[in-house]
């Protein structure tokens, strides 16, 4: 198993940056690293996931959701035809603090199976999380900053 976290702090409450991230038809105009999602982030739905890592091939999956928690929780799993040939599952966690005026981000995957030494480029996942990561915060503070 090989796991990927990145944590971005953010001067938003989780709310905020849940919209954000459950704003997929925007994802083109800001997203560096996840260019698009189609589908509904709900409890067994297949999504249509398009990324591309900095300096790495991109890709398309249709992973299915196996958990949403509002304001708190996403999480998908993505599969390489079988299980355990290469399953990953790729998870976002909102934690409010100081008082729920801001949030602590948590991108995470985790990778298991018999291809993963062949396909998981764990060094262009990374950037590619704390790309998107930053641009979340960005979207998110901006959004708060333009309601006071």
């Amino acid at each position: 198993m090989n796991q990927i976290e990145v944590f971005e702090e953010i001067d938003a409450p989780p709310e905020v940056v849940w919209d954000v991230l459950l704003e997929f038809d925007s994802y083109p105009e800001w997203n560096p690293f996840v260019r698009a999602i189609e589908g509904e982030p709900t409890e067994g739905e297949q999504l249509r996931v398009r990324i591309e890592p900095p300096d790495s091939r991109g890709m398309t999956v249709k992973p299915e959701v196996i958990a949403v928690e509002e304001h708190r929780r996403l999480v998908w799993l993505g599969r390489l035809v079988v299980p355990f040939v290469f399953d990953g599952y790729h998870e976002f966690h909102l934690e409010p603090i100081t008082n729920g005026e801001r949030t602590r981000l948590l991108h995470r995957e985790t990778v298991r199976g018999a291809l993963v030494p062949l396909l998981f480029d764990a060094d262009a996942l990374e950037d590619g999380f704390e790309a998107m990561n930053a641009a979340v915060k960005e979207r998110a503070e901006a959004r708060v900053e333009a309601a006071s």
